[in-house]
């Protein structure tokens, strides 16, 4: 036997890597899988060019067992197994990969051969949770096999043993459990079973483990408990079979099974890219928002793989937020991972493959639009503030490319558009897109000041969601045309404004008794009402529903559009007003009070002093 010490810069990496590079104790049983299957690629890439080997594809397999009594768990392979100076060279000096030296040496074409190993020193992850660990391999070309043994920092023991077999057997002696770790997880079925499934599932070759079932007897009414070898992975993903062999139903299946969904999505993307950054993807649109998507528990981000292996379950930079309702899975072989698997390197790779991926979302949601409209109007109900939020995100970086991506309920037609179709449908005479805010359709379709627009017969977009207004103001602009609130205080359709503007400056003074009577940027008449006496417009970049969203935010800071109330100068209530002006300026101001409470009622905004209007309307009703 030769005992033998780690070098001290391997002393250090190995603490390093134990106490600090790896979060998750969980992926060691991850990272013995990956060198199993390296160690199988490379016999099996061998067996293609010499013929001694007598060993086919369907020959390899992965093995776990474990041992409650014993605390042990073996991960066995029947790849190339490894001789004395490879178990000296790669299991001796931490951080040299034979994995990686492998796939430098040899330029594999068989497109079965992927070496997964290249990440270098995975295998000292199983320290994590043993403290002692046995390596016995024996290598394809070799009589001899060797058993190596650690307990970590001080060193390691190499000695001849016997083996019959190729491969290598590695076995995990399991620490005892601590005050913060319940190390006995390991050494159950359930948790092996369930670490096999989310790291490992894809791995090329039959992962087999013995499993108990509790069956029936043949004999009686009695159940018996029943061991059986199973293979535990699935092997081949789902993204990397021929889309035309694949149903609806499968995709479905693999959907509500892996997240946990209730409902089959509304939407299956796949896509498939080969070049400089090569990745295949499989992206699901949800039919519904999930339960804590409100939420600051909710993660963003796509399932990435390597090769098979599960490199991170959320991977945040794959989606921009405004996608980030979307799901699915994206496998390649082209980035950088650190020492750990567990992180992302910023690469160019990742950055590409992103951009892709978005890229492809959008396409196929325009492709949803003009083919299949009820589906995505499906989807725009549920995650189009998302969408919307993209644009006024960010200072409007991102408005070009998901314009046409959101649609607003229209005044002719009560259902979505988008505002192309808008646009498409604008009367000749048209100059600009004309919008109005509130609750919902029905308030928004009786708001006084929809009255002139619809009379020129224009189109109006009706907006009900809270990001809507400041998602427009963001556009600014669309194809040239400008978005008009129809509640702001400049808006006036009517050609000649002569006539009006004369009515303001002869009543001059009257509008200036009101206008500090209830404290508003202005008072004025306006021909712009028909049926209505009053309403409310506002001056500047802040609405009346932008003041009400903004102060319904948490925090002690509040906002005030500056209002504009504008009487009809072809109402009844236009005379009355003049008549209190040179009568009674006290019951004018009375008079004032009640039409601008009334004018805020019907912006859905509060009244400051409810029960002085109260009793004011009732004054006047009684004389």
């Amino acid at each position: 036997m030769k005992k033998r010490e780690f070098k001290s810069e391997s002393k250090r990496l190995l603490d390093l890597m134990i106490n600090s590079i790896y979060t998750n104790k969980d992926i060691f049983l991850r990272e013995l899988i990956s060198n199993a299957s390296d160690a199988i690629d490379k016999l099996y890439y061998k067996s293609l060019t010499d013929k001694d080997i007598k060993l086919s594809k369907e020959d390899f397999e992965i093995n776990i067992n474990f041992d409650k009594d014993l605390r042990t768990i073996t991960i066995s392979d029947n790849g190339c197994g490894m001789s004395e100076s490879d178990l000296e060279n790669n299991l001796g000096t931490i951080a040299k990969s034979g994995s990686l030296a492998f796939k430098q040496m040899n330029e594999v074409k068989d497109k079965d051969i992927d070496i997964i190993g290249q990440f270098g020193v995975g295998f000292y992850s199983a320290f994590m949770v043993a403290d002692e660990i046995t390596v016995i391999s024996k290598a394809y070309d070799s009589t001899d096999a060797y058993r190596w043994n650690s307990k970590g920092l001080e060193g390691y023991t190499l000695e001849k043993c016997d083996k019959t077999n190729i491969g290598t057997d590695i076995i995990l002696h399991i620490k005892d459990n601590t005050e913060d770790d319940n190390y006995d997880d390991y050494l159950t079925e359930f948790k092996l079973k369930d670490l096999i499934k989310k790291y490992s599932d894809y791995i090329r070759y039959p992962i087999k483990m013995e499993v108990t079932h509790h069956n029936k007897s043949k004999d009686s009414d009695e159940y018996e408990d029943v061991k059986e070898i199973e293979t535990i992975n699935s092997m081949i993903p789902i993204w990397k079979k021929n889309k035309d062999e694949i149903t609806d139903e499968e995709y479905n299946h693999y959907y509500t099974d892996t997240y946990y969904d209730y409902e089959k999505p509304l939407k299956v993307i796949t896509t498939s890219v080969e070049g400089a950054v090569s990745y295949k993807g499989l992206l699901f649109i949800p039919s519904h928002a999930p339960y804590d998507f409100y939420t600051k528990e909710y993660e963003k981000g796509l399932s990435l793989y390597s090769k098979g292996v599960l490199i991170m379950d959320k991977c945040s930079d794959l989606l921009p937020d405004y996608f980030n309702f979307i799901k699915g899975v994206v496998d390649t072989e082209d980035l950088s991972l650190n020492i750990s698997r567990e992180m992302l390197q910023k690469t160019k790779a990742l950055n590409v493959i992103a951009k892709n991926i978005e890229n492809k979302i959008i396409k196929e949601f325009k492709d949803m639009l003009e083919n299949d409209r009820e589906t995505y109007i499906k989807m725009f109900k549920v995650f189009g503030t998302n969408i919307k939020f993209g644009i006024y995100n960010n200072y409007g970086i991102d408005k070009e490319k998901l314009q046409d991506l959101i649609m607003f309920n229209s005044s002719k037609t009560k259902d979505l558009i988008t505002l192309k179709e808008y646009v498409n449908n604008m009367k000749e005479d048209q100059k600009d897109i004309y919008y109005a805010s509130g609750e919902s359709i029905e308030k928004i379709d009786t708001l006084p000041q929809i009255e002139q627009v619809k009379d020129k017969d224009y189109e109006i977009l009706y907006l009900t969601d809270y990001v809507d207004e400041f998602t427009l103001n963001a556009l600014v602009q669309y194809e040239g045309k400008n978005f008009k609130n129809v509640s702001a205080a400049d808006l006036d359709l009517d050609d000649d404004q002569k006539e009006i503007e004369k009515i303001n400056s002869d009543n001059k003074d009257l509008l200036t008794i009101m206008k500090e009577t209830i404290q508003v940027s202005d008072v004025r008449f306006t021909n712009k009402l028909k049926s209505h006496p009053v309403c409310l417009t506002s001056k500047g970049n802040v609405s009346v529903e932008m003041e009400k969203v903004i102060n319904s935010m948490p925090g002690d800071e509040t906002i005030n559009a500056e209002l504009v109330l504008e009487i009809n100068e072809n109402h009844p209530i236009s005379d009355k007003l003049k008549d209190l002006f040179k009568k009674d300026k006290e019951e004018l101001k009375k008079y004032t009070k009640v039409l601008y409470s009334e004018a805020r009622l019907i912006e859905g905004l509060s009244i400051d002093n409810p029960t002085e209007i109260s009793n004011l309307i009732c004054e006047l009703i009684s004389k």
